[in-house]
């Protein structure tokens, strides 16, 4: 019986309490202005660089790690060659359209 009472009442009373953690959540302190606002900006625009750039050496690397073992299995001559090259390709066709196409899709330009 005691069960069936608490149940009953977070049944009731449960979701205004969600309500109001939900409410004490989302405040902001704007008191630092909007200098810090631009800071922040030019902080997440320079490390959006840093980003890109390090996505270039990573796909470099792994493009020349592809190309090695493709070469290797011409040489060998497993099955496949063609697919491993098509790979490859849409591999590089998607990082370039991807650090052009992103940027532009969150209104940066770099």
């Amino acid at each position: 019986m005691l069960s069936k009472i608490l149940k009953s009442f977070w049944v009731l009373i449960g979701p205004f309490s969600v309500q109001s953690v939900l409410a004490k959540s989302g405040g902001v302190n704007y008191s630092w202005g909007a200098d810090t606002l631009a800071l922040m900006h030019d902080y997440v625009v320079t490390m959006m660089l840093y980003v890109l750039y390090l996505g270039y050496a990573i796909a470099a690397i792994v493009a020349v790690i592809a190309s090695l073992q493709i070469y290797i299995k011409m040489n060998v001559g497993e099955e496949g060659v063609t697919k491993e090259i098509l790979f490859l390709i849409g591999a590089c066709i998607f990082m370039i359209s991807a650090s052009i196409l992103f940027p532009s899709f969150f209104g940066y330009q770099i």
